[in-house]
């Protein structure tokens, strides 16, 4: 016989902000391969249209399905009920802004952390369409796209401890994006360029450690091994710049 499963979700329309927050319950009967994408597409479809969430892809590609699940950020394409208990409750992403119920606004922290990381090649090569692509080791390639696997689900985010403390900690999404251009042989932007981006509180220092990042994320990115790298890299130069400057003073 089929579970019965009783979904506790959140709901709120700052539109509305004279209705109060509140949690509702649905109860909803398991199928076979049933994921919580499906699951609240049939709490929408059968029960209540006016619940809204986020998704596009359903393939664990888009982001777009990022929630709260009993407390722990994932993709709501990528859970199984399965793997859930019978009572399963649903939050909006903390950190971003709410716009309606399950549904958050990932789009514009992520432009901003863009902009502040100026991600995009820096060289002072003009292109040339005529020309072959430009060679790199296979390797390096090879870095730079597990790098580029970030689906900017906005998990990590939620999950660590210090953006939900500081509006202005980067995050390990837009760490992660650095690192990417670091080891980037196309991008001309050297040490003491990358510390004026992360090299602050707000940046790679303001890191706690706790690591539920990666523990989060749905790609499996290696965001450990990314923030270890940048915090040594970026203390090295700060260490140099201290030193070279002392020595210049003498």
């Amino acid at each position: 016989m089929a579970r019965l499963l009783k979904f506790n979700i959140f709901r709120f329309n700052p539109q509305t902000p004279e209705v109060e927050p509140r949690m509702q319950e649905y109860v909803l009967e398991e199928t076979e391969a049933m994921t919580l994408f499906i699951a609240l597409n049939r709490i929408r479809e059968e029960m209540d249209a006016s619940l809204m969430f986020d998704f596009c892809c359903r393939a664990g590609i888009c982001g777009a399905c990022g929630m709260v699940i009993n407390g722990r950020p994932g993709l709501a394409c990528h859970t199984k009920t399965k793997d859930l208990p019978t009572d399963v409750t649903l939050l909006p992403l903390p950190v971003f802004k709410l716009v309606g119920d399950l549904s958050v606004d990932t789009g514009s922290w992520f432009r901003e952390m863009y902009n502040k990381t100026e991600s995009w090649i820096h060289t002072t090569k003009v292109f040339d369409d005529a020309a072959e692509e430009e060679r790199m080791e296979n390797e390096v390639a090879e870095a730079i796209y597990e790098l580029d696997r970030c689906v900017e689900c906005g998990c990590c985010v939620s999950a660590c401890g210090t953006a939900r403390l500081r509006d202005d900690f980067m995050g390990a999404a837009a760490l992660n994006r650095v690192a990417r251009f670091v080891i980037d042989p196309r991008d001309q932007r050297d040490d003491k360029d990358y510390y004026d981006i992360v090299g602050t509180d707000s940046g790679i220092f303001g890191c706690m450690g706790l690591l539920a990042c990666e523990d989060v994320c749905p790609k499996h990115l290696p965001l450990q091994d990314q923030l270890a790298f940048l915090r040594r890299k970026m203390g090295i130069t700060a260490l140099k710049s201290l030193f070279g400057s002392k020595k210049k003073t003498c």
